[in-house]
């Protein structure tokens, strides 16, 4: 079994969607003008850059567009060169661009085993554009390939009237309930809290109940928490900008390098050591898969599955057993000293950082 040694969230630089969901980050920034993805480095160039034994290991690689992922499709030949490298690949998208999916059930089933979807469930804005059936279709083209997919609801008050005939559509097409998130409010980016006008306690009941989602549990039970734990990002996890080829620590990142330009070059990325977000809202992947070992969770697969009612699963066991892992189960753990190291360098760092834009440089 391949050994999980570190998780990349790539963001893939566009912002236009086909879809135009009211709670969606984009909507609340007003971008979905940008219909134009630009890449510094080839496909090939950065397949050369991301290997195996460049990155230490087996990679899990999410690529994720602000808008809809894969509007450009260039993003397929990414994919698949990260795929021909033996890392595993999760692809987020509405499943709306027929052609792109039709284009990669092509795909050698080498390469499709370690591929995996997440379908992002707009289900009002779908039903509103008559593309349900185009929907489902399509996941369901994927998984005829032999790719694993997960279904995904982002619960919204507007949902409400219409969560129950939601679920039922996805447990006749699919076989299961969808799995349910939890939406951050970037009007609020002070305290970014989640996106209602339930109160917690409220929002925890209905949707709790609605989706019976392992993924909503946990996520919200870390939701709007500070993590104040060593946290291993920028060793064991990383934010890849795909369109400049940095490689970075995280979101509130204090370190970063251009790993495309050249290969030849080490990574070195430290540790962040000490989190710089107002809380780990991702940490459904990023504590999941084991940035912070000392806190317990689901596994990914755990949080991602779902078991039919004729006993298939949405995960195939090659996928599931590879994000079963966490990567604090095969990577280094620093002792007190370097963990202290570590965290004063971050301190010092940011401390630079406050006063070069203090002097406005």
């Amino acid at each position: 079994m391949d050994k999980l040694k570190r998780y990349i969230d790539c963001i893939v630089p566009i912002e236009g969607c086909t879809l135009r969901c009211h709670y969606c980050y984009i909507t609340c920034h007003r971008k979905f003008n940008n219909n134009k993805a630009v890449f510094k480095y080839t496909p090939a160039q950065v397949k050369a850059a991301m290997t195996k034994e460049r990155l230490g290991g087996t990679c899990l690689v999410n690529l994720c567009g602000a808008g809809e992922t894969l509007i450009p499709e260039e993003v397929l030949d990414y994919a698949k060169a990260l795929l021909e490298n033996g890392h595993y690949v999760m692809l987020v998208t509405n499943a709306t661009l027929t052609s792109r999916f039709e284009l990669m059930s092509k795909w050698p089933k080498g390469l499709l085993e370690r591929l995996f979807f997440k379908f992002s469930y707009h289900y009002l804005q779908l039903k509103e554009r008559n593309l349900l059936d185009r929907f489902f279709s399509n996941i369901k083209m994927m998984k005829d390939a032999g790719a694993s997919f997960t279904v995904e609801v982002t619960p919204s008050d507007e949902l409400i009237p219409f969560v129950d005939e939601c679920i039922q559509r996805c447990v006749d097409e699919l076989g299961a309930k969808p799995h349910c998130t939890v939406a951050r409010d970037e009007r609020v980016p002070d305290k970014l809290p989640i996106l209602t006008n339930m109160t917690r306690d409220e929002y925890k009941a209905f949707w709790g109940q609605k989706f019976e989602s392992k993924l909503f549990e946990y996520k919200l039970s870390i939701f709007e928490v500070p993590r104040k734990e060593f946290c291993y990002a920028g060793v064991w996890s990383n934010h890849f900008v795909l369109g400049s080829g940095v490689l970075k620590q995280c979101y509130m990142t204090l370190a970063g390098q251009d790993i495309v330009k050249d290969p030849s070059r080490p990574i070195k990325v430290p540790a962040i050591g000490r989190c710089q977000e107002l809380h780990c809202y991702n940490g459904h992947s990023w504590i999941a898969l084991g940035d912070i070992p000392e806190l317990e969770s689901p596994t990914y697969a755990e949080m991602r599955n779902r078991v039919c009612a004729d006993g298939s699963e949405w995960l195939n066991e090659r996928f599931k057993a590879f994000v079963s892992q966490r990567t604090c189960d095969n990577n280094e753990h620093y002792g007190p000293a370097k963990k202290f190291i570590t965290v004063m360098n971050t301190m010092a760092r940011k401390t630079i950082k406050k006063t070069r834009a203090f002097l406005g440089r």
